[in-house]
């Protein structure tokens, strides 16, 4: 189990003494809170898990200058850098909050992105979750990851308890970005095109290029983690007020790992809706 003294080193004394009061002395936990809904805090608790609290990272960033060549194709590597840094940073803290409560994993992971009305440089990058510790703490442990920290995860109640019925367990939210340029089209190249039907191949290919570029580093991160695979993949597409040909991909999805060899799928029951 790592330190959590140390874990807690970047955490405001704020969050320190709220996560102390919620975990209680003696393994006797006071109370909790959660963003999960009725029916997602019900199936993780018959999932084996209790809700520990909500945990949440934050990240204020200057985001740096860079400037693109007009009729380049290229990646943007200090804005790609830092947009992943900014998240990884906050993501790091939730994750120290769910050690400081003494948690097992993370469910229900929400990664938002504000830009600050004081300044278009500056964008506050937010992880919330609900952190979860396993009912029976001797096999708590085996639901961290890799390097030893509790699992994150972006599935909600209903596919967390799921996945765990069907053999699988979550080792980690994984994710991967991408800043790209796309680039403009000379008097030639729209002359040329106007008024046709016909693929603008370098537009194209620029942006296949860029969405690769992240699932590649998303799929590193799962390798990283020794996963079997990755599910709930999501690819969001943003530009955050720079040029009109610059945009990020963002990609995000859980690695999951097999925690058995048989792999039941629970049968679908059916639910009859009593709302109009």
């Amino acid at each position: 189990m790592p330190d959590n003294d140390n874990m807690q080193s970047d955490l405001p004394e704020h969050a320190r003494q709220r996560l102390k009061e919620m975990r209680g002395e003696g393994g006797h936990r006071k109370m909790f809170t959660s963003d999960l809904s009725v029916n997602e805090f019900l199936l993780i608790k018959e999932a084996g898990f209790d809700p520990s609290g909500l945990v949440v990272g934050s990240s204020i960033y200057h985001i740096g200058f860079q400037q693109a060549r007009w009729t380049k194709n290229e990646e943007m590597t200090i804005l790609t850098q830092a947009l992943y840094h900014a998240r990884e940073l906050a993501m790091t803290r939730m994750e120290e909050e769910a050690d400081a409560l003494g948690a097992d994993g993370v469910v229900g992971v929400r990664l938002k992105v504000k830009h600050m009305t004081w300044s278009t440089d500056l964008a506050e990058f937010i992880a919330v979750g609900t952190a979860v510790h396993h009912q029976d703490r001797s096999k708590g442990a085996a639901y961290r990851n890799a390097d030893g920290k509790p699992f994150t995860s972006d599935l909600s109640g209903q596919d967390f308890w799921t996945l765990l019925q069907s053999g699988y367990r979550p080792v980690g939210m994984v994710m991967g970005n991408c800043v790209y340029h796309i680039a403009h089209q000379t008097i030639g190249q729209f002359f040329k095109t106007m008024g046709q039907n016909t693929e603008m191949v370098n537009f194209t290919q620029g942006l296949y290029d860029a969405r690769e570029l992240a699932m590649e580093r998303m799929q590193a991160e799962a390798e990283h983690l020794k996963a079997e695979g990755i599910v709930g993949v999501d690819i969001h597409e943003g530009s955050y007020g720079w040029s009109t040909n610059v945009i990020e991909f963002f990609v995000v999805g859980t690695a999951i790992v097999p925690i058995r060899a048989d792999h039941h799928i629970p049968t679908p029951q059916l639910v009859l809706s009593l709302n109009d």
